[in-house]
């Protein structure tokens, strides 16, 4: 039975470096989402998590994570990867860009959801960044 979509909850999946994580990611998104009654939110909050998680796989060399956040009908979608260095900015989609295979992610994240950020993260020798989009009920 879903619980209650108005009561906070936070999650944290950390993955390891392996492609294949990508997708242990967006089926444990959607089964958090749907015990949590969120279904709704699934398939864009599945795009935008495959971003940002793809993006922490695929320009980094250690483990990432990603953490899952809902709180005052906003879903958090965040990632966590070991690489201090902002990421590459959000390119405006013209033809080469939509012809291309790799290099949309932060547009479409930029696209669907309603804000997005980044900060770098530094706890003791653990250094990295932390890159969030948030995604409303409504």
């Amino acid at each position: 039975m879903p619980q209650n979509a108005t009561e906070p909850w936070e999650y944290t999946l950390h993955i390891p470096h392996d492609p294949r994580a990508v997708t242990v990611c967006r089926r444990t998104l959607r089964l958090i989402l749907t015990i949590h009654g969120l279904i709704r939110l699934t398939d864009v909050a599945e795009l935008l998590a495959t971003e940002l998680i793809s993006n922490a796989v695929r320009h980094t060399k250690g483990s990432a994570a990603l953490r899952l956040r809902w709180r005052d009908g906003v879903l958090r979608i965040g990632a966590w990867d070991a690489n201090p260095e902002p990421p590459d900015p959000a390119p405006a989609l013209d033809q080469a860009s939509l012809d291309a295979e790799t290099g949309r992610g932060l547009t479409l994240v930029q696209a669907c959801a309603d804000v997005w950020g980044w900060h770098p993260l530094a706890r003791g020798a653990d250094r990295g960044k932390y890159v969030w989009c948030d995604l409303g009920a409504a």
